[in-house]
């Protein structure tokens, strides 16, 4: 990570605290995932050589500039999706403003629409970082996409546990993940798909 790259990370996470203390409705704040929690998802798209990595939820860049980051190191490219078109532009800027905006397609629109649309068995790795009532209908498609050795990241698994449970228990009943919950920032649930096109 360079140094110009560090220096917006520190300047936006410290603007995101600031805009999120005084707010009491959450939609309205920033919700960027913590340096801690970003730094761990980083290291697994580095250490899987993520090609395809797919973001949930890009608020305002905070991650995705972490993210990119990674797969730049990796030949990759980063999708990230958000649905509010503020946020969408102020990531772009931000993305710019760290040099990686060359890595990553910030796309405006709904994350469910998205996985979708996208390719069978295309995606090496997803975070997910948005509204997480929803993560158990993202579930079959989700599981499409993923590669063998795929890997699915959840934000705020450990700060947001009662959101995430229902989805940390659908990914544990699935006997080809190998799922761990990380407590690192808000805690990081991450399930790798490790079984997926071997014999029986």
């Amino acid at each position: 990570m360079d140094d110009q790259l560090a220096r917006v990370l520190d300047d936006l996470y410290e603007e995101g605290r600031a805009h999120d203390g005084p707010l009491a409705d959450r939609l309205l704040r920033l919700r960027n995932m913590t340096p801690d929690a970003a730094r761990l998802v980083s290291t697994l798209i580095r250490a899987r050589r993520a090609t395809s990595v797919l973001e949930i939820g890009t608020s305002n860049g905070y991650s995705a500039i972490w993210f990119a980051d990674a797969v730049r190191d990796t030949g990759g490219r980063l999708t990230t999706v958000e649905i509010d078109a503020d946020r969408v532009t102020a990531a772009l800027a931000n993305l710019d403003r760290a040099g990686v905006r060359e890595y990553a397609d910030v796309v405006h629109g709904d994350g469910a629409e998205t996985l979708a649309r996208t390719p069978d068995a295309s995606v090496d790795l997803v975070v997910l970082d948005a509204e997480r009532p929803a993560y158990v209908d993202y579930w079959p498609q989700l599981r499409r996409i993923l590669r063998p050795y795929g890997i699915v990241a959840v934000d705020n698994a450990v700060s947001h546990r009662d959101q995430v449970t229902a989805f940390h228990e659908l990914l544990t009943a699935e006997k080809e993940f190998a799922v761990a919950l990380h407590e690192v920032g808000d805690g990081v649930l991450t399930g790798i798909r490790v079984r997926a096109g071997q014999p029986k």
